[in-house]
């Protein structure tokens, strides 16, 4: 593959979108062809997906259930939209990637990380980001720039879990120090997005 694919990673409330954005729009105007998505969803089959995952009614939904729904959904993203993408020699930016479900579903719920490893294997079909950005944030300052009111079922669950999403994802960091890029989600959002340009420009500029 000759493209390359960036994802961004973080707790609810970090920025991470925000800068994903910024970096696509950057890339974009620098003339470089660039794809920009997200997780859950993508393609109109993941989108739906995303639907069920987020909609504050499925409150019973179990951790098992949460984890294949995620995984079925990457599925269809991967194949249908981030590989082409990058066999076409596109830069391939996703807000959020599997990482997430090992914080998430992982640290978070529990389920045993070789589950979720092999299942995400089947649905990446061994596809591994170049280069990930965690946007850090305590879990505290993160929920509380969320509005309560438009909360999903996710956002909604409580600070000891969102406290253990973060925990997952900076092992997840420690792990994986040549994928992994850390920064400091309590800097200005011009600030982390100079950073970013920073890290990216001599990968991304040749």
């Amino acid at each position: 593959m000759k493209g390359i694919f960036i994802t961004f990673e973080g707790i609810e409330g970090c920025g991470k979108s925000t800068q994903a954005k910024l970096l696509a729009d950057y890339l974009q105007k620098t003339g470089k062809e660039v794809l920009f998505t997200r997780e859950p969803g993508g393609p109109k089959i993941s989108e739906e997906i995303r639907e069920i995952l987020l909609n504050n009614a499925n409150a019973e939904m179990i951790p098992r259930t949460e984890v294949l729904l995620y995984m079925a959904s990457r599925s269809q993203h991967t194949s249908e939209w981030i590989i082409p993408a990058l066999k076409n020699g596109k830069i391939v930016i996703s807000d959020r990637y599997y990482d997430s479900t090992i914080a998430y579903q992982g640290a978070a719920r529990k389920i045993e990380r070789n589950i979720i490893d092999m299942l995400t294997t089947f649905a990446t079909f061994g596809l591994k980001p170049d280069i990930t950005f965690l946007v850090d944030l305590p879990a505290e300052i993160g929920l509380a720039r969320i509005e309560q009111k438009d909360a999903d079922r996710l956002e909604r669950e409580s600070l000891d879990f969102h406290k253990k999403v973060r925990a997952g994802f900076l092992k997840i960091a420690e792990q994986e120090k040549d994928r992994y890029i850390v920064l400091n989600g309590a800097k200005t959002v011009n600030e982390i997005h100079r950073e970013i340009i920073k890290k990216i420009d001599e990968k991304i500029r040749k």
